[in-house]
């Protein structure tokens, strides 16, 4: 009999968005609690959560979205100060199940979830925003890719990677937003990147909504356990956004569509493993 723990499996496809707010940001009760929250050390993994997620779907009935909101919470510090990332996954369940009305067509959606489940679901979402109007996410959610969007607020500079472990960018709240400021200007100025810079407004507008002293993260997540290692290792998708913006700025209109249309392929590729899977 083998008595050696069974491994943990590994969800594959998520990318994430963070922000992180210093404690100072969040009102009491909620700012005691996540100080003693981050004391106690056990904060669990962005793989933990999608765990949690997902172990909801498989449920006997299926429960499209938590009975109650997560206590949990990403943490870090920088420069001596704690920053905080709530989960907030049943808000997220709720967003999750609009944007899967708007993706899918109904036969599908009904295989997954049922009618009856999504309308309650609808009707308890909107009962609860009316108490809370100005509720948001601190984390956004990419399927079998990082939207390209993203990439506008960091830099090759601030990639972090670790074969195995991570693969992340992190830049302060103002950078963030001053990236996005310049990259949203040149290109509303060209023609062809619209949807590009609609995605920008819509991030823009949500990172309005924290602390200046906050931090971004943007996450390859689950993404790192999907993909080659090799392909890993060498993307520079933030270093090759970056130019192809600068391209446009300098009138280099096909230096940029060169840039741009091979990065956009790249990520297609791998968007497409989610029809395989």
């Amino acid at each position: 009999m083998n008595d050696s723990p069974r491994p943990v499996p590994v969800v594959p496809y998520a990318s994430y968005l963070r922000v992180y707010e210093p404690l100072a940001a969040f009102p009491e009760p909620e700012r005691t609690h996540w100080a003693d929250y981050a004391r106690r050390g056990t904060a669990p993994t962005a793989q933990d959560e999608l765990r949690r997620s997902l172990s909801d779907l498989v449920r006997v009935p299926v429960v499209g979205v938590p009975a109650h909101e997560s206590a949990d919470a990403f943490t870090t510090e920088l420069d001596g100060s704690l920053l905080v990332c709530p989960w907030r996954t049943r808000l997220r369940g709720w967003l999750a199940l609009r944007e899967l009305a708007e993706s899918f067509p109904p036969p599908v959606l009904d295989a997954v979830l049922p009618a009856g489940t999504r309308r309650r679901a609808a009707e308890e979402y909107e009962a609860w925003r009316e108490r809370n109007p100005d509720a948001r996410p601190w984390i956004r959610t990419g399927v079998w890719q990082v939207p390209l969007r993203w990439f506008v607020l960091v830099a090759d500079e601030e990639r972090e990677y670790v074969p195995g472990e991570r693969l992340r960018y992190r830049t302060p709240m103002v950078q963030a937003r001053r990236r996005l400021a310049r990259g949203l200007r040149t290109l509303r100025q060209a023609e062809g990147y619209g949807p590009l810079a609609e995605g920008l407004v819509e991030v823009g507008s949500w990172l309005e909504e924290f602390h200046p002293r906050s931090m971004v993260e943007l996450d390859y997540g689950g993404l790192l356990h999907a993909l080659p290692a090799d392909a890993l290792a060498g993307d520079r998708s933030a270093r090759d956004l970056a130019e192809g913006i600068a391209a446009l700025r300098a009138g280099d209109l096909d230096g940029a569509s060169q840039v741009y249309g091979e990065l956009a392929l790249r990520w297609r590729k791998v968007r497409e493993r989610l029809f395989a899977n």
